[in-house]
């Protein structure tokens, strides 16, 4: 297995640049793996695809507004992405920084017109000892209000969305705000998400209502996505890649529709990749699904099996990444490339932002 094998070629205009409205309204290409058979259809045909019995498996996270935008004591321009706020103490932040090499501890960067301060606190260090691009921060209310950094956040924060999605740096009010709705799922509950779970963007209340009617079932995980999950494989031999760490819950109340599910003979379907994740990251040798909480570091490729996902509804992935290779280790390399391709050359919408793909087992 070679890193190149997961490559293809995808024109800019496949890239979405807007979610589709209504949610559901996303293009859907359906594949039966074992059947070899193919249909395009509609998200919001789900119900019709699904069996009475089957279960879906959604990840509940919710995206934190978590990119700011500002200037250093010198008055250059600063880029801060969030992405995980430290244990030892509720203002500390680890972040993404550009530029982190004009950064200097104890600088004070005036973020989002002054409405956050972050302070530099040190350089982030990676095992062999060279200098990432992370900083600690210290994230303050200039305002003396009081306000703790997740209300910051919330309030003056932007949506972290992905560097392929254009959107310049003043938007307007109404199109940020779109953003911050629209790069969310109707069902987001727990916050600590850099990025959403993208197969659950589309999903409407009244899609999952349907849904209900037709006894389709829902349970819930947790993963805060992280950058870990998009992070550039830089090895050829794609199995030397290292995840990075991402935490996850898996509720009592979920292995328990997953026994449920199987015993009435349902599938279980899990909407997106990180999903996925953490059901296989939970499965034990003898194929039993234990709840729990933890960090997953799981690295799904062609030839490790999936387990316990019966089906997965997911979006369309970067060439070469992790995502993509965690596809082809449920229908496989080839099959998967020739789908992006059909579905290239059908017009569907690419990313985060994009059109869905429905593969069932």
């Amino acid at each position: 297995m070679k890193l190149s094998d997961f490559d293809y070629e995808l024109p800019p205009r496949c890239i979405a640049q807007q979610p589709a409205e209504p949610r559901d309204s996303s293009r859907l290409l359906v594949h039966e793996i074992c059947a070899d058979r193919t249909t395009h259809l509609r998200v919001a045909d789900l119900p019709t695809l699904l069996r009475a019995g089957d279960l879906l498996v959604v990840n509940d996270t919710r995206v934190r507004q978590a990119r700011l935008l500002g200037v250093r004591p010198g008055g250059g321009a600063v880029e801060l992405l969030l992405l995980e706020r430290l244990p030892q103490a509720p203002n500390l932040w680890r972040a993404l920084a550009q530029p982190a090499k004009r950064l200097r501890p104890d600088d004070v960067l005036q973020m989002e017109g002054g409405a956050i301060e972050a302070r530099c606190v040190e350089r982030r260090r990676a095992d062999d000892g060279s200098l990432e691009p992370t900083w600690i921060v210290e994230l303050r209310d200039p305002r003396a209000a009081g306000a703790d950094a997740e209300t910051l956040l919330d309030r003056h924060g932007r949506p972290p969305l992905p560097p392929y999605i254009a959107r310049p740096e003043e938007l307007a009010a109404e199109q940020r705000a779109e953003d911050r709705a629209r790069y969310q799922t109707v069902y987001a509950r727990e916050v600590g998400a850099v990025a959403a779970p993208t197969a659950g963007l589309h999903f409407t209340p009244q899609l999952l209502a349907r849904l209900e009617s037709a006894d389709i079932a829902r349970a819930a995980v947790t993963l805060h996505v992280g950058l870990g999950t998009f992070q550039p494989v830089q090895v050829e031999d794609p199995r030397e890649h290292r995840m990075h760490a991402e935490n996850y819950v898996l509720p009592a109340a979920t292995v328990a529709a997953i026994a449920s599910a199987r015993g009435r003979g349902g599938r279980v379907v899990a909407v997106g990749t990180t999903s996925a994740r953490v059901l296989e990251s939970c499965v034990g040798p003898s194929g039993e699904v234990t709840a729990g909480a933890g960090e997953t570091r799981l690295f799904l490729h062609p030839g490790r099996e999936l387990r316990v996902v019966d089906a997965l509804l997911t979006n369309f992935h970067l060439p070469r990444s992790t995502l993509l290779m965690l596809v082809s280790a449920l229908a496989g390399r080839e099959r998967i490339l020739r789908l992006y391709a059909e579905a290239i050359e059908s017009g569907y919408r690419f990313y985060s932002y994009g059109d869905a793909m429905l593969l069932l087992r």
